[in-house]
């Protein structure tokens, strides 16, 4: 349901986006084997030339930096759970003052990226983990005065962590335990998990549990058929009995984000794109189930939003052309407060203190890789809890620049372009870094180690926001479903046109990278487009629709086709079948680096391995890199890093030559 969250899950496969808790540690290096970089065990690496070790002191220094985000507000006190890295993976810490160290929680190999603590008492926190990136995510309970774990889950099945009980002793969450695709609506008491029961069946993934009634006598439930088309129900938490809340017969498809009960119980606050382009900030009075629109005067998606406990307060998040603008309204006359100024960035994790005053949030920007923040918004008060160190100094880093172009069609296309710093001199070679999603958005946010690119290689970054992306309206993101998809290609073919009229820029050497449905168009523009290259880097892409949605997890395979387009229709499969680059291999000409993680539930590592293979059949020069203990995109540094320096001495020796 949260859409920048699919954004920020697809951004964080990119070797040169920022990810959660990146760590401040010497540069990895697995072995040095004469002079070069070994990789780890858990590679596999073919086609790969030996990485110079001498790069672990240059570009290594831009991989090492953390980043830390909100978790949740102890209930006992004025401390902060946060995520970040002192190791090799994010894990949970806790900050007891504004600026004060951090007391490391948990210690475990995979990442644990999200915890709440038990609002009576924080005598406990429920996170969630995987393994090796397969996204089977379980529940587990984390004893504050001891330490001790406790798996909470069956340990088999894909769980997803809910909201607590207003009572404060119950979670509501997901789980596919019943048929490994149906995420049924479960409820447990996390201090005793023999209370573990399934509350109501359903039928698919797109289900996700958003609050519970002030009486606990309702739970709020989500049902998202795809991006622009979702419905509210409210499940009766004795009989597991679900009621309809918004119309499913209506003549417009509508979209519901975030949705809390008022602290009255008598209506909800929602974000909704109903009779409108964006999603707006409503009010729906249970009685009526008609919505009323809190923000009519603003023009742009309202992300997400958290409300005070005692229902007073309500923040939330615009997105603004890419750039993020904080709110918070007063409930009771529904008029926005007077905010002092905040750093210009990207703010996510919205999360009010007990005390209805302190506003928690996450915020990075280009010179900023993600730090922890508190708004007192009673005194305007604004306090840094974390500062993230990196090994590089940020200060010259340079700011996105908004660019804009027309495309085959005449639709205006929008992207971030980052330069490089005036010492590079004459035009630039430019890589153009696609999101994935598609539901998804490039905001200017902190680059880490694509700063390497810009500040050392003289190498110009531009990630477009191209059609099919959110935060333009509902319009603009379903101009690539089904049999349109050729026309989100044909918007990087007009990006690269405005490249050849920038005095800056060289249109000779252009590289294309992504991850994810990123990693997809990166392949169909090598493929459609590969005169107009030099090389591209594939991160866990999909090389034909049709095998992807074939082998895709089942719990999520009906929402991808309705962006996609169903397979088993005739018309739709052939169309599929024929734009797929795996099926037109032959017109790759250029070098490409496919990057893939073996565990991935989203984009199966068969999408990879089989246009790698294909590419070295016909004699294409192809890098291929497989981490055995990674999902959708690598979350460990040490695999990280072998990533990036491989796709330095790619860039080096196929995009700069």
């Amino acid at each position: 349901m949260n859409r920048k969250l699919a954004a920020l899950v697809s951004v964080a496969t990119l070797c040169v986006c920022a990810e959660l808790g990146r760590s401040v540690l010497r540069p990895y290096v697995a072995r040095a084997q004469n002079g070069a970089i070994a990789p780890a065990e858990s590679l596999i690496v073919e086609g790969v030339p030996a990485i110079p070790a001498s790069l672990v002191e240059t570009a290594g220094r831009y991989g090492s930096y953390r980043s830390a985000t909100l978790a949740d507000w102890s209930p006992t006190g004025r401390e902060m759970l946060i995520a970040t890295r002192f190791a090799d993976t994010a894990q949970l810490h806790l900050v007891k003052t504004p600026g004060g160290e951090r007391q490391q929680l948990t210690f475990f190999a995979d990442a644990v990226a999200n915890g709440r603590f038990h609002p009576n008492g924080g005598n406990y926190i429920v996170f969630s983990k995987d393994v090796g990136g397969g996204e089977w995510y379980q529940l587990y309970r984390y004893d504050v005065a001891g330490g001790d774990v406790t798996l909470l889950t069956d340990g088999k099945s894909r769980n997803l962590m809910g909201p607590w009980s207003s009572s404060g002793d119950q979670i509501a969450y997901m789980s596919t335990r019943r048929t490994g695709k149906d995420t049924d609506l479960w409820v447990m008491n996390p201090a005793d998990p023999k209370s573990d029961h399934l509350l109501m069946k359903v039928e698919g993934g797109g289900w996700q549990p958003m609050d519970w009634s002030p009486d606990d006598k309702k739970i709020l439930l989500a049902e998202e058929l795809s991006i622009n088309e979702s419905y509210l129900w409210l499940v009766d938490t004795t009989t597991g009995e679900k009621t309809e809340l918004t119309p499913r017969n209506a003549s417009e498809k509508v979209s519901y984000g975030e949705a809390r009960f008022s602290k009255d119980g008598k209506g909800i606050y929602v974000t909704t794109d109903k009779d409108s382009e964006f999603h707006r900030l409503a009010y729906i009075a249970l009685a009526s189930k008609q919505p009323k629109v809190l923000t009519t005067g603003i023009q742009w998606d309202v992300e997400g939003f958290d409300l005070t406990k005692d229902g007073k307060r309500i923040a939330f998040v615009t997105n603004e052309e890419g750039v993020n603008v904080l709110h918070v309204m007063d409930t009771a006359i529904e008029k926005q407060v007077t905010l002092p100024k905040l750093p210009v960035g990207v703010i996510g994790s919205l999360r009010w203190h007990h005390n209805g005053h302190d506003l928690g949030f996450s915020l990075t920007n280009a010179r900023g890789p993600g730090d922890c923040y508190s708004l007192d918004v009673a005194t305007g008060k604004l306090e840094r809890w974390t500062t993230s160190e990196t090994a590089v100094k940020t200060d010259a880093f340079p700011e996105a620049e908004l660019v804009r172009w027309k495309s085959f069609d005449g639709k205006e296309i929008s992207g971030f372009l980052y330069n490089p710093p005036a010492k590079f001199t004459g035009k630039r070679p430019v890589l153009v870094v696609i999101h994935g999603g598609p539901e998804g958005q490039s905001q200017p946010s902190f680059l880490g180690r694509g700063n390497y690119y810009l500040n050392e290689l003289g190498i110009a970054l531009i990630y477009p926001n191209v059609r099919g992306s959110t935060g333009y309206g509902k319009s603009f993101s379903l101009l690539d479903n089904g049999f349109k998809r050729e026309d989100t290609y044909k918007d990087i073919n007009a990006l690269f046109d405005w490249i050849g009229t920038r005095p800056d820029l060289d249109a000779e050497r252009i590289g294309v990278t992504g991850g994810s449905y990123g990693g997809h168009m990166t392949l169909a523009v090598s493929t459609f487009y590969s005169d107009r290259i030099r090389c591209s880097v594939d991160i866990v892409g999909m090389s034909n629709l049709v095998t992807f949605l074939e082998h895709t997890e089942a719990y999520r395979r009906d929402l991808r086709r309705v962006e996609y387009g169903d397979e088993r229709d005739p018309k739709m499969r052939e169309f599929l079948e024929k734009i797929a680059p795996m099926n037109n291999i032959d017109k790759i000409k250029k070098p490409m680096f496919v990057i893939a993680g073996k565990n991935d539930p989203r984009v199966p590592v068969s999408e990879s391995q089989q246009i790698a293979d294909a590419l070295k059949k016909q004699e294409t020069p192809v890098w291929l890199l497989i981490a055995k203990d990674e999902g959708h995109g690598y979350r460990k540094k040490g695999n990280q890093d072998f990533q990036f320096y491989a796709t330095v001495e790619f860039l080096r020796q196929y995009l700069l030559q």
